[in-house]
């Protein structure tokens, strides 16, 4: 009797198992995905985020364009710091330089950054905040100094409640605090590379021959 009520307990669990395997949503098809839809946007002091976000345009095709505000930045680190930490505390949007024209033309947009203050950065919020980018699909990437990223992942799908934001990829870069500016070159540059194409294939990205 107990052998009977342990094989019943088995056949129960793999019909369970199946169950929920089937129930499972099949990966978005995005074959008709080419590079006329795609836009690529990133924030970049130190280039290496605008490294990783050539590496992405080099696989899916697209439009590429960095995000500048009217007021630069200074060139001081310390000075930096500070002031994106009373920006984020205020709530302050900085105004962008940077203009896209036909925001409605993209069906994917992927949002590439570095960590900031733990954040996202100010400029990536004003970018999210003047665009409609409801019912796209958005993709971001993100560079940090080792700390991670974060909650800027999570501010991105706040501030994209209408879109499907899809799993992000994230990569340490610099340390500019340490004087360590650009590093995506040479071996790193083609261990990033690796990293990034696996990303892209397990999100299901491919981009169709045009």
């Amino acid at each position: 009797m107990k052998n009977a009520t342990q094989k019943l307990a088995v056949i129960l669990l793999i019909m369970m198992s199946t169950a929920c395997t089937k129930a499972q949503p099949p990966k978005e098809n995005l074959e008709k995905i080419t590079g006329k839809n795609i836009l690529i946007v990133y924030l970049s002091r130190t280039n290496n985020t605008k490294a990783v976000a050539e590496m992405i345009h080099q696989h899916v095709g697209g439009t590429i364009t960095a995000i500048e505000v009217l007021k630069p930045y200074p060139a001081d680190y310390k000075t930096t710091v500070d002031q994106v930490a009373k920006e984020n505390e205020s709530g302050f949007l900085p105004p962008l330089k940077t203009r896209i024209d036909n925001i409605k033309k993209y069906d994917m947009v992927f949002v590439g950054f570095p960590t900031w203050g733990m954040q996202l950065p100010p400029p990536m919020k004003s970018f999210l905040n003047e665009y409609d980018l409801s019912g796209k699909t958005i993709i971001p990437f993100n560079t940090n100094a080792g700390y991670g990223i974060g909650s800027s992942f999570e501010t991105v799908k706040k501030l994209c409640p209408n879109s499907r934001v899809l799993e992000g990829f994230t990569v340490k870069g610099g340390v500019e605090r340490d004087g360590e500016l650009f590093v995506m070159e040479g071996d790193k540059a083609k261990s990033v590379s690796t990293k990034l194409v696996r990303w892209l294939e397990n999100i299901n990205i491919t981009r169709k021959q045009e």
